[in-house]
C-alpha cells in the first residue's frame, strides 16, 4: 500500500483492469502505456457524460438568470436570512443547482487518485516494466524530474490546456469566481512537477476533453434557446415582485377616483344663467 491508500482495493483492480484493457485492445498486448491512460481517460468522461451534461446546462442557465439573481441580492442585502429564501426559490423555480457544476469534478477525483496510487503501486509497476515509455517520456510510473524539457514542454501544455478549459466554461460566469479559477492552474504546477507522467498524461486529456464537451454542449444549448428556457420563469418573477407595488399603485388611483366621484356628487348643481330682458317700444 501506498501512503495515500484510501482508494478500495476493489475500485483498483477494476480500474487496472480497464487499463490493462486498453493497453491490450492498442497493442495486442504490446501496446503503449500511454495511450491506454488516453483511453482510460476516455471512459472515465463517458461514464460519467450525462451528469455532466446536466451540470453544464444548469452552469450556463445560472449564468443567463445571474442579472436576475443580482436583482434579488441588491433587494434584500440588508435581511440575508430573507435574501436566502427568495434565492432558494429563485433556483426553485429556474430548475437549477448552484452546486450541480461542481459534482462532475468531484466524481472525477477518486479516479485520479486511484490512478495515483495504481501507477506507485509494486504490482502494477512490475507489470509494466520495460514498457513504459510514451512519446518523449521515458517512464510514465516516475516523475518527470530528470527530463527538465519534457517536463517544461508538459507543464506549459498542462497550463495552456487548463486555462482554455476554464475560459470557455466560466463564460459570463462570476468575475471573481474567473480570476480564481484561472490562478489555479499555476497553483497546481508546484505540485504536479512531482506527479508521474503518468498522471500529467491523464490531465491534459481531460482538459482537452473538456474544451470538446464545452464547445459541443455550446452547439446543443446555445444562449438564446437558454434565455427563452429562462424567460418564462424570470417573467413570472418579475411579475411577483411588481404585483405589490402594482396593486398599491392601483389601490391609491382607485381611491383618488372614486374620492373624485363622491366630490362631484356631493357639489351643488351650476345656478342656471340669467336672460336679459329685452326692451321694447322706440326711445324718445
Amino acid at each position: 500500500m501506498t501512503p495515500l491508500a484510501i482508494i478500495p482495493q476493489p475500485f483498483l483492480n477494476v480500474l487496472e483492469d480497464v487499463l490493462q484493457f486498453w493497453h491490450d485492445f492498442v497493442g495486442g498486448g504490446t501496446g503503449s502505456w500511454g495511450w491506454a491512460i488516453i483511453l482510460l481517460t476516455f471512459t472515465i468522461r463517458i461514464l460519467i457524460l450525462p451528469l455532466t451534461f446536466k451540470s453544464v446546462k444548469s452552469m450556463q442557465k445560472l449564468q443567463v438568470l445571474q442579472p436576475e439573481m443580482k436583482k434579488i441580492q441588491e433587494r434584500y442585502k440588508d435581511d440575508r436570512q430573507r435574501m436566502n429564501q427568495e434565492m432558494m426559490k429563485f433556483y426553485q423555480e429556474n430548475k437549477v443547482n448552484p452546486l450541480g457544476s461542481c459534482l462532475p469534478l468531484l466524481l472525477q477525483i477518486p479516479f485520479f487518485i486511484a490512478l495515483f496510487e495504481l501507477l506507485r503501486s509494486d504490482s502494477f509497476q512490475a507489470d509494466i516494466a520495460g514498457n513504459t515509455s510514451f512519446g518523449p517520456i521515458n517512464d510514465l510510473a516516475a516523475p518527470l524530474t530528470d527530463q527538465p524539457v519534457v517536463l517544461a514542454f508538459m507543464i506549459v501544455l498542462y497550463v495552456a490546456t487548463q486555462l482554455i478549459a476554464t475560459m470557455i466554461t466560466a463564460i459570463g460566469g462570476d468575475k471573481t469566481q474567473q480570476r480564481i479559477m484561472m490562478a489555479l492552474p499555476f497553483v497546481f504546477v508546484i505540485f504536479i512537477i512531482n506527479f508521474e507522467a503518468g498522471l500529467i498524461v491523464y490531465w491534459i486529456t481531460t482538459n482537452v476533453w473538456t474544451i470538446g464537451q464545452q464547445l459541443v454542449v455550446r452547439k446543443l444549448y446555445p444562449r438564446p434557446k437558454l434565455e427563452e428556457e429562462a424567460g418564462v420563469a424570470t417573467a413570472g418573477a418579475a411579475a411577483l415582485t411588481g404585483k405589490s407595488s402594482g396593486s398599491g399603485s392601483s389601490g391609491k388611483s382607485g381611491d383618488s377616483k372614486s374620492n373624485g366621484a363622491d366630490a362631484a356628487a356631493k357639489a351643488p348643481p351650476p345656478a342656471p344663467r340669467k336672460r336679459k330682458k329685452k326692451r321694447s317700444g322706440r326711445r324718445r
